[in-house]
């Protein structure tokens, strides 16, 4: 996998004669008592290789677009206006990177919070990708679609199993910070990209520490059993990984690191 481009708010990689657009939503800043120690409990001291921005967790808000040339399917959508105003830059930067929305067809959702379901809805209430044909979504997160996003129930696709999304992408069930959490394996010659959603918040403290869960994760001990299997995918070779919350731009492969995992980023 190899960086061929990048700007502010989008980096381009070639995996293999598929293309990968990492873009960035922005950033949303939460508080650092949210990451929390394997008993679920506070986790006090944090630990000193998280970096804070006047005493808050900064979390990179991302979202990934693969392109074989012909279809293109675009894998979360941002909060377009619907939480802090650091978020919601997802169409500058698709602008940014040269793709239309209206190219994108299929959305493939890693799981129903509002800074990757609600970029569905432009901020003038308008749908953000006129062409969409097909949303994927896990099906324990179904009942999300509602309200404003009531209008994607009629093309949802739900997955509450394996589900191909394209020949060369699967939606794979990976439940535990929420019931329908959700991620998806992209497949070519160069290996197998991993795009999660919530894995992993706080990269600088979980590679390390995979125990560590997050205050929100609806299952913590379904969440930190997913991290567990899919830290030991990606350390495998051939694997990559690209990650809603993985500092910008969210991509890179991971090695076994003692009783832990580092995330590796050079992919110049």
């Amino acid at each position: 996998m190899r960086k061929t481009a990048e700007g502010t708010h989008h980096a381009s990689f070639d995996f293999g004669g598929l293309t990968v657009v990492a873009l960035l939503d922005g950033h949303v800043d939460l508080p650092a008592s949210r990451l929390r120690a394997a008993d679920g409990g506070a986790l006090d001291p944090l630990p000193a290789e998280v970096p804070l921005v006047d005493g808050r967790l900064r979390l990179s808000v991302n979202a990934f677009l693969v392109d074989d040339g012909e279809r293109r399917v675009l894998v979360d959508t941002g909060a377009s206006n619907s939480w802090d105003p650091t978020m919601g830059r997802l169409p500058d930067s698709l602008r940014m990177a040269g793709v239309d929305r209206s190219a994108i067809t299929d959305v493939a959702i890693t799981h129903a919070h509002w800074d990757h379901l609600n970029g569905l809805v432009a901020p003038d209430g308008s749908d953000a990708f006129p062409c969409l044909e097909r949303v994927f979504i896990g099906s324990g997160d179904e009942g999300r679609l509602s309200g404003e996003l009531a209008r994607f129930r009629d093309r949802a696709v739900l997955v509450a199993e394996p589900v191909p999304v394209t020949p060369w992408m699967t939606a794979l069930p990976a439940s535990g910070h929420t019931p329908g959490h959700t991620v998806y394996e992209v497949r070519s010659d160069a290996g197998r990209l991993l795009v999660w959603g919530d894995t992993v918040h706080v990269p600088s403290a979980q590679f390390a520490r995979p125990d560590l869960v997050w205050e929100l994760d609806d299952d913590q001990d379904r969440a930190r059993a997913a991290r567990a299997a899919l830290l030991a995918r990606l350390a495998t070779p051939g694997h990559f990984v690209a990650g809603a919350h993985l500092d910008w731009p969210g991509v890179g492969w991971v090695v076994a690191d003692g009783p832990g995992y580092r995330l590796l980023t050079d992919l110049t």
